[in-house]
């Protein structure tokens, strides 16, 4: 029995790592632009049947109304991203921009793909075109004139140039938000880009501003939702659990000790 004890616990142990894990990267990301946290869920292991449930023990006796089913420990179901908004931050550069609801936004990734973003750092590369940090250019691709005095980006997403000479902005082209099915199921890429997946299901294109597709705010940027006191409160809890499960090895091997020492 101690043995199985030994196993069951090692699990838990496992299990508590890989949610420090979870914890360190939160933690590490809190000022991350536009990073959402992940969660880290566990299921338990199959059982031993050791007595079934609704059978009789004997022919003629009444049914037993509890089995008796031991379970085997616990394992990581899965990584779980909270795409929950994070707060806006005002920076006062007018090309950063913020998604304030929900969306994405589109780039060009380094092989053509489509990849999807929620941090509105951009720039201009040395053609005049709309990036974001990575250089990735923005999808539809925008490019802004040399004479631009300033630009604008309305919540709908309309980015517009005010050209030297003119009173008058020029319509520079419109910036387009995605939304998935199924967020969790995006795949994160690094440098704050996601991929789309079976899981996440197909795009569905808007525009900002439209039913449940997030407004632009130019001139901010969305910080991480990353909690820290949240994240210390979970730091604290896998710590306890993986003394709890290394308290349960240790009494484990002491009893597998008293037995050894029994049969000698």
């Amino acid at each position: 029995m101690s043995i199985k004890a030994l196993a069951i616990a090692s699990t838990g142990m496992d299990a508590q790592q890989v949610n420090l894990e979870v914890v360190a990267n939160n933690i590490a990301n809190i000022n991350t632009t536009g990073f959402k946290r992940a969660r880290a869920e566990f299921t338990d292991l199959m059982y031993q049947n050791i007595q079934s449930q609704g059978v009789s023990k004997q022919a003629g006796l009444d049914l037993i109304p509890e089995g008796s089913k031991l379970g085997l420990g616990v394992k990581l179901a899965a990584v779980r991203d909270v795409h929950t908004q994070g707060t806006l931050q005002q920076t006062g550069n007018q090309l950063d921009i913020a998604l304030n609801g929900k969306g994405f936004l589109q780039v060009t990734g380094p092989n053509g793909e489509t990849l999807y973003t929620r941090a509105g750092a951009l720039n201009l590369n040395q053609n005049g075109q709309l990036v974001n940090i990575n250089g990735y250019l923005i999808d539809p691709q925008i490019t802004v004139p040399e004479n631009s005095k300033q630009i604008t980006i309305t919540n709908s997403g309309q980015v517009q140039a005010l050209l030297d000479g003119e009173v008058v902005p020029t319509e520079l082209g419109q910036l387009t938000l995605s939304n998935f099915a199924n967020e969790a199921g995006l795949e994160p890429l690094g440098d704050n880009l996601f991929a789309q997946t079976d899981a996440s299901g197909a795009p569905v294109e808007g525009v900002g501003g439209d039913p449940n597709f997030a407004t632009i705010e130019q001139g901010y940027l969305e910080a991480s939702n990353v909690e820290a006191i949240k994240e210390i409160t979970n730091m604290i809890k896998a710590q306890r659990a993986y003394e709890m499960n290394s308290k349960v090895i240790q009494a484990a091997d002491e009893m597998s000790s008293v037995v050894s020492q029994g049969i000698t």
